[in-house]
């Protein structure tokens, strides 16, 4: 069973003409209401999210960060930073953003095979101590760290594959070795936030657990696939973790306007498909995408193959689909290949790819 998270309150987070803007959950929601009422997907339910408390926030950011949002949302809000704006019911409703992640969290834990939190604002990009990148409070890393204290989940698996880099996830578990951060994203010297490269592979003893893949830009679809169908899973088997989290990005697709990469819509049920070969459960968390048609068309498809019992071999053959699993090592630009065995030799003391 799949559950979605989801609140229309997440649009009182209001933006206007920014990239991220209520138009983005909305779009993606309409395409998975206007599926259900052509019954073209098995019934999903979708359930509303409680707020983090405080506590839930404390957590993982210090009580000063928290009241430095709070505050300036309720002085009016305005721009934290270049790009990230607030308005005065952001600090809110970045609470029940966090929340939602809570929330599929424990829907996951209460046995669902997959929780999804369609939420924004997004998080990855939340420090501990500063809000950057669209991001206020870091949704995924408040839930993990919720789930730690309240639950005793021990070890945790995050697969980000946002077009940019989730720096914020990264630099709070940069030393935490019972959570396995992988981020596929595009290369830190062509895009924000600047960080992500090869050779940021956590510290302390954390060491090994934060893998970057930093793909060239304009990488297609084939790269993807190529790269990540040998690190997914033999890191995964490796690492064991309790519970699996996918940090859910859509503007590495070829169509977003804030990125350079050649991902196509083949991409996202390929690695929908592909995360629950690895595991038998997992949280999906919303990140970023800025194109609203392709929002709507590869949720959609994210959704469905997450709904069904479809294997990856099975997806060249789905309708309206070509095929995803690329077939010709020659379809893979050179810079993929070596890449991975850069990544390779890197995390060999690590893992076995």
């Amino acid at each position: 069973m799949i559950s979605i998270v989801y609140s229309d309150d997440y649009k009182n987070h209001s933006t206007g003409n920014h990239p991220e803007n209520n138009t983005r959950i909305t779009s993606i929601m309409d395409a998975f209401y206007e599926q259900i009422k052509t019954r073209t997907t098995p019934e999903i339910p979708v359930l509303k999210p409680e707020p983090a408390s405080k506590k839930d926030l404390f957590r993982v950011h210090p009580e000063e960060h928290v009241e430095i949002i709070r505050s300036f949302c309720r002085e009016g809000g305005g721009y934290l930073d270049f790009d990230t704006f607030a308005s005065p019911e952001t600090y809110r409703t970045a609470k029940l953003a966090a929340g939602g992640a809570i929330t599929a969290s424990k829907l996951v834990l209460d046995g669902h095979d997959c929780s999804y939190s369609i939420a924004r604002p997004p998080g990855h990009h939340a420090t501990k101590d500063s809000a950057m990148g669209f991001c206020f409070f870091n949704n995924m890393a408040v839930a993990i760290e919720h789930l730690r204290e309240v639950y005793g989940v021990e070890k945790f698996f995050i697969f980000d594959f946002d077009v940019h880099y989730g720096n914020g996830t990264a630099e709070i578990f940069y030393n935490d070795p019972d959570v396995l951060y992988i981020s596929i994203h595009q290369d830190p010297r062509t895009i924000f936030p600047g960080r992500g490269f090869v050779e940021e592979i956590g510290a302390g003893e954390g060491e090994g657990c934060n893998l970057n893949i930093p793909m060239p830009p304009r990488s297609g679809t084939c790269d993807y696939i190529y790269i990540l169908d040998r690190i997914l899973e033999p890191a995964a088997a490796e690492f064991g973790a309790d519970l699996h989290f996918l940090d859910v990005g859509f503007d590495c697709h070829l169509e977003d306007p804030l990125s350079n990469m050649g991902i196509d819509d083949a991409f996202f049920p390929w690695i929908g498909v592909k995360m629950r070969d690895i595991a038998d459960s997992m949280v999906l968390v919303l990140e970023g995408g800025y194109n609203l048609e392709v929002l709507r068309r590869c949720n959609v498809k994210l959704i469905n193959v997450l709904n069904t019992e479809v294997s990856t071999e099975e997806l060249s053959d789905m309708k309206d689909m070509k095929s995803y699993l690329y077939k010709e090592r020659e379809d893979v630009d050179p810079k993929t290949k070596t890449l991975f065995k850069d990544i390779q030799d890197t995390f060999s003391p690590f893992f076995e790819f």
